[in-house]
This record gives C-alpha cells, structure tokens and sequence, in this order.
C-alpha cells in the first residue's frame, strides 16, 4: 500500500511517496521560477506546474518503481489565492495572478463598497493576493480577456485537470479565493455577483478528504501510474501541512515558515476577524476549520539575504550567527520584500535594514533578517489573541524548521515552545498524502492524521524574552513611522 502527495508551491514543486505506515520512501523536488514584469506583479506559467510535477513524479517513479507503480491514491496541495484562467479549451489565457501579487488595490476597495460584510461571509477583508479582486482588476484592465474565460482555478486544480479532467477545489483553497461563503463551506452567490462571475465559472467544492475525480487512463500511462485510482481533493498549503503534522483538534497551533508564513491555528467552528486581517477558513478536512495569520515574507527573507552577501551556503552562515548570538541584533530589519498581509495590508510595504554601523557585517545582517520574520510572527501572534485564539505552545515547519536556532530565536521572541517534529519538513506534500489516503480507504481523519514523532522541543532562552520584546516594539514604531514613506511615488 502507497500513497502520493504533490505539492504545487511558489518556488517548487514537491512530492512525496509513502507507505501504509507512513514511513517516506521517497521525495523529490523541482523548482519554478516567479516573473515580475510590472511594479508590484507576481506571476507563473500554468504549465510550467505540469511540467515541474510531471519531472518530480518520474523521479519517484526511478527511485521507487515499485511502490509507485502500486499507488492507490493521489492527494494535492499547493499555493492558495492564484488565479489560474482558463478558456473554453481549457487552456490558460494568460499567466496565473500569484498570492504575492499587489496590483488589485483599486479592486479591493470596490468590493467591500460592494460588499460591506464580506470579512465575516468570506473570512477576511479583500486584500490584493485574493482570487476575486485579481478577477476585478481582469474585468477592469483586459476585459477582452475577461470574457474569454470560461473557469477559473487554483494552482494545484490546474494540475488536477490535467491529471483527471475535473475542475474541482477543496473548501481551503475554496476560502482563499474571498468567494466562498464559510460558514457554509459554499459559494456565494453575493460576492459573486460584486465580481461579475458565475458559479459555472468556478470549480466544485469537494471536502479535502474525499475523491474528486481519478486519473485519466492516458496520463497514468503517461506517468507509470495505475489508471483510475483516486485523486483526493486535497488542501492548500497552510491546511494541508497541518494535516501532515497532526493540528486537526481544536487549539492546535504551528508555524509554517517557507517562501512565506503562516501562524495557523486549528479551530472548531468558523471565528472570522476580519478587522485583525486573521483569516478564517474551512480546514482540509470535514466540520473544521482554522485562524491563520498570513505573512508575504518567510524563510525567503533569509534566502534573499544570503544572496546579497554572497553567501552561497546558508546553514553554515546560520552557525556562525547562532556562534555570535548573544541577544538582539543592533540592527532592524523590516522583512516585507514583498508588501505586507497581517497585520498591515500593505501592498507597498519594503524590506529595510535600520541601524547599520561602520562594524555591522554580514553576520549581524543575517541574524537581524531572522529576527525580523521572527517579530513579524509576534506581530501575528497578537493578532490571534485578539481574535480569540490564544497559544501556549506550538509546532514549526517549513523550510526555516531545518533551522533548530532560528526556532531557539522564534521561541525566545513569541516567549512559547516551539516542538520540531521528524520528517516536519515534508510539510504539505505529506499532508496531500494523508488525504490521498483517506479519499482511498474512508478511515477516520483521526486514524491516519497523528502527530508525528517529536524530535526536538526548543525553549525560549528566559534571560532574553524581556530583550527581544523591547526590541519587537522598535521594529513596530519603525514601520509605522516608515508607512507613509512606502506610499510615496519615486
């Protein structure tokens, strides 16, 4: 017995093949690249996702020729909020809209005239990385376009099409395009409407858990997989990384720190803030859902940094901050290389580097730019409190978990343990798998979706929580003093 989970990420995509003890027996990674061609756009191929995961499956498939070809489910998940459109042939017509894309600010303000309560309806106020104002901004500026479209998908749906030929989405990816109706796990015919779109434009919503089609007998055979077997409807990313570490009670908490973050919190009924910008969203699996506080800027920060310094290697740059590490760094980094969500909704927000001297080095950049993410977590983390979630301890996973000193960091700054579990870093490729299996053999959630086994749980260093929130609320009044300055035109 095996399973498959694909991953349809920013920077690449992932899979994973696992066993009926959910043991991995093999994992493979292809990368993408993103295009910016305008001031605040952010865009991908469609089919270079095909392509990435059509390369990912056949490395399986040499790895594990075995197991893969006894596959008896596929689960997918993938970067949430993107707006794939397709025409009549189902082909895109243009590149895909990203979730760091900024350009539908006009668009986000129009829909909330439209739509005064869509926060509590969809969740979270209109922000410009949601699906329903890129479709806005479309109708506003390429309405030639706009009208060809005959469907709209997410990421990792696009690549369900061409796995199955359904046009299908789970209730979480469902949530981050601002058109599903929560607490009804359903579209709204309301925020529809605001955006002139159809439901017969928009893909059914199937539970993450259950089949939402199978695979085509000429693209099994394509892929040396066996025709028909199921493909979950699986999760977005945040859900289905939580699936993969167990967070399906009420109150389980993690950090997600890849290309961006996400400080998620299981819940278990829908608890919508919008005026905090905490998104409140169907989780992947049945009667559930999740708050979740979502950052523009993760892990990619540390990478964006270690670039700048020529510095190829960045574990090895990372031991020689945790050798200096002694407290907070002199320096300020501000870390929204790519505008800001929670709590801003800032667009225009940049990163900045404050408080450089003749004697600041690379080290004590890198290490600035790590506390950064970290302060904006605990910027999120004040957020959930006030939307009524309140953490005591969490988990962490994602690219930045490989890290256990910048979790040490991540403790000490939010002032809560942080527990690393094994194998934590397959993150939403072993959460796709999960429900690949649950879509296959109708267990319970609960029998397939435990915690895995703790491999570390890492303390706040208690001499320096005071420190570090001293220094989180200079970072806050720097922003603060520094928005205005984002919004002038150069």
């Amino acid at each position: 017995m095996s399973f498959l989970g694909l991953d349809v990420g920013t920077s690449a995509v992932k899979a994973v093949l696992v066993d009926g003890d959910q043991r991995l027996l093999a994992e493979a990674e292809a990368p993408l690249t993103t295009s910016r061609p305008q001031p605040l756009w952010s865009e991908q191929d469609p089919d270079a996702w095909l392509a990435a995961s059509w390369a990912v499956l056949a490395a399986l498939r040499r790895d594990q020729p075995g197991a893969y070809g006894a596959v008896q489910a596929v689960g997918l998940s993938g970067q949430m909020h993107g707006a794939v459109v397709l025409g009549a042939d189902d082909r895109p017509l243009r590149p895909a809209i990203l979730w760091n894309d900024g350009r539908a600010q006009a668009e986000c303000r129009l829909l909330a005239e439209r739509v005064p309560g869509i926060g509590r309806i969809a969740g979270v106020p209109p922000t410009p990385g949601y699906t329903a104002p890129k479709l806005l901004w479309l109708a506003a500026h390429e309405p030639a376009l706009f009208a060809q479209i005959a469907r709209v998908l997410l990421p990792k749906d696009y690549v369900r099409l061409r796995l199955t030929g359904e046009h299908a989405t789970d209730p979480v990816d469902a949530a981050g395009t601002l058109w599903l109706d929560e607490a009804r796990r359903a579209w709204s015919p309301e925020i529809l409407a605001a955006t002139e779109m159809r439901e017969a434009q928009l893909p059914r919503v199937v539970e993450g858990s259950e089949p939402a089609g199978a695979l085509r007998a000429d693209i099994a055979a394509e892929l040396g997989l066996p025709a028909g077997v199921p493909v979950a409807a699986g999760a977005g990313d945040a859900a289905a990384g939580a699936i993969g570490i167990g967070a399906i009670a009420d109150g389980d908490a993690f950090v997600s720190l890849g290309t961006s973050a996400q400080y998620f919190v299981t819940t278990e009924s829908y608890r919508p803030c919008p005026e905090r910008l905490i998104q409140a969203y169907c989780h992947g699996l049945p009667a559930r859902w999740y708050q979740c506080a979502a950052l523009l800027n993760g892990a990619s920060c540390l990478g964006w940094a270690a670039a700048l310094l020529g510095e190829p290697d960045i574990p090895a740059l990372v031991a020689r901050v945790e050798a200096r590490w002694r407290g907070p760094s002199r320096v300020l980094f501000l870390p929204y290389l790519a505008g800001e969500r929670t709590p801003h909704d800032d667009p225009h927000a940049r990163g900045v580097l404050f408080g450089l001297e003749p004697d600041t080095d690379g080290i004590e950049v890198a290490q600035a730019v790590m506390e950064g993410v970290a302060f904006s977590l605990a910027e999120a983390q004040d957020c959930l409190s006030v939307a009524g979630s309140e953490v005591a301890a969490l988990a962490a996973i994602g690219g930045g978990a490989r890290s256990p000193f910048w979790m040490r960091l991540l403790a000490t700054v939010l002032d809560r343990p942080v527990t690393l579990y094994a194998g934590a870093a397959k993150g939403p490729a072993f959460g796709a798998a999960r429900l690949a299996r649950l879509a296959a053999t109708r267990e319970t959630p609960e029998a397939v979706c435990g915690k895995p086994e703790v491999a570390q749980v890492l303390e706040p260093e208690r001499a320096l929580v005071e420190r570090y929130f001293e220094r989180g609320r200079r970072f806050r009044y720097l922003y603060q003093a520094l928005r205005p300055e984002f919004r002038t035109e150069t």
